[in-house]
């Protein structure tokens, strides 16, 4: 594999260039189990960026805070080289991590966005989320307020996740939104019958979370349940538990053929069409696989280089079709639930 820098694309229609593949920060401070080993996921920080990632992915309820604070000395270190993405909106319960409040009211986001910049130790947040909607409360009222940061000077662009393409193009009616966040991978594609036309009509970038399905599509899992380790989030997802998990990993068999085909793993396989995406839906795609181990970090780039056939995107496009259980128990959490 090459080290030379991946390609870029541009992050919203007047952003800046960003490599064409960010890096999701989440997993390694939450989510996925203890991170056993901190001094790997920092070199996993570093190794990013000289391969030419320079999107970086946090978020406030990421171990409310801890992510951001986690990841701070590293953006401190190359403020100039790098692009910070934090969201506010999702206030996490710290008695139980996995129970969670919407909240997207003015005064909470004129709070959140002050700690998020207290923690990450900069002085402008270079795009800025809202993570969910909260009911009730409309977009353009939330993107309004989100515009007074910009005008600050605490913010330089504005993102939206999980939201519809109603939402979208409300929000961007209000202020230029630069990218919309949401899962989009293999194992699901709800957002493009609406949501990619909304985003390639306004300009907007398209920065796909999980794009690996949360590790399922590396075929990493054979009994998923079994196989996850304790505090690991993953096990409350219908797409890890009991006879969905062994119905999943079989759809991974048109992976592996593609995968032996090239040389390269399943992984990289499933990335590859995520990066593919750009130019089937002709708008900027920059997927964040998440990850905090520099061997990793290496075999995700290398999917940036990987084109599949006509052939081979074939035989991977049935596959969200047959997928087993939904992404989240509760999917009036995503933009599918409202679309």
């Amino acid at each position: 594999m090459s080290n030379d820098k991946i390609a870029t694309a541009r992050l919203g229609e007047n952003g800046p260039q960003v490599g064409v593949q960010g890096l999701g920060c989440m997993g390694m401070s939450f989510a996925y189990g203890p991170t056993t080993d901190t001094g790997e996921a920092l070199a996993t920080l570093e190794r990013a960026l000289e391969l030419g990632v320079t999107l970086f992915d946090t978020a406030d309820s990421y171990a409310d805070g801890e992510n951001e604070k986690f990841i701070a000395p590293f953006i401190q270190a190359h403020r100039e080289e790098l692009v910070i993405a934090t969201k506010f909106g999702i206030r996490v319960d710290p008695e139980d991590p996995w129970k969670r409040q919407i909240r997207n009211d003015r005064p909470y986001l004129r709070q959140a966005v002050e700690n998020s910049l207290r923690r990450l130790g900069v002085e402008v947040i270079d795009l800025y989320y809202m993570h969910r909607p909260q009911a009730g409360v409309p977009v353009e009222e939330t993107v309004g307020a989100m515009a007074e940061l910009v005008a600050e000077g605490k913010v330089k662009q504005l993102g939206l996740s999980e939201v519809t393409a109603d939402e979208l193009r409300a929000g961007h009616a209000v202020h230029p939104i630069a990218a919309v966040q949401s899962e989009w991978s293999l194992f699901s594609r709800d957002i493009e019958a609406h949501v990619v036309p909304a985003a390639r009509e306004l300009g907007v970038t398209l920065v796909p979370y999980s794009p690996l399905g949360r590790g399922f599509l590396t075929g990493a899992f054979v009994d998923a349940k079994k196989e996850l380790g304790e505090g690991d989030w993953r096990s409350t997802h219908p797409r890890f538990t009991g006879e969905n998990a062994a119905a999943n990993a079989a759809l991974l068999e048109p992976l592996r053929v593609i995968a032996e085909r090239h040389g390269v793993t399943l992984a990289q396989v499933a990335l590859a069409w995520v990066q593919q995406r750009a130019e089937v839906h002709r708008l900027p795609v920059v997927p964040i696989p998440g990850t905090r181990k520099r061997s990793r970090l290496a075999e995700n780039v290398g999917a940036t280089r990987l084109v599949l056939s006509t052939e081979e995107l074939a035989a991977l496009e049935p596959i969200a079709g047959q997928v087993a259980g939904t992404r989240y128990a509760d999917m009036a959490f995503t933009s599918a639930g409202r679309e």
